[in-house]
């Protein structure tokens, strides 16, 4: 079925973005998970929009769960907590 997690990013500081960006994939992959968008969203309608919309695809919220309570992501999570604040959100895909 899928399943895509959201995430809307403020950040603080970007000091800790190379290192996330260069190490975040591998983690992801082992999990089957992929990015498919983190950008700048643009807004329509409701409050100020995050700095940045980030959208990952996994093969099911499982897998994103796996993902995300992997040990090699722990100091991930802890690196992007240094300077950002994220609110993560998932759910399944219709197909």
């Amino acid at each position: 079925m899928g399943a895509l997690l959201v995430g809307l990013l403020n950040v603080r500081d970007a000091g800790w973005q190379e290192e996330y960006q260069r190490d975040l994939p591998v983690v992801l992959k082992k999990h089957g998970g992929r990015i498919i968008a983190a950008a700048p969203p643009e807004g329509f309608e409701g409050g100020a929009p995050p700095d940045r919309l980030v959208i990952f695809e996994f093969p099911d919220l499982a897998s994103a769960r796996r993902w995300y309570a992997d040990p090699a992501h722990a100091p991930l999570i802890k690196l992007r907590q240094s300077g950002s604040d994220l609110d993560l959100f998932g759910l399944e895909m219709k197909r």
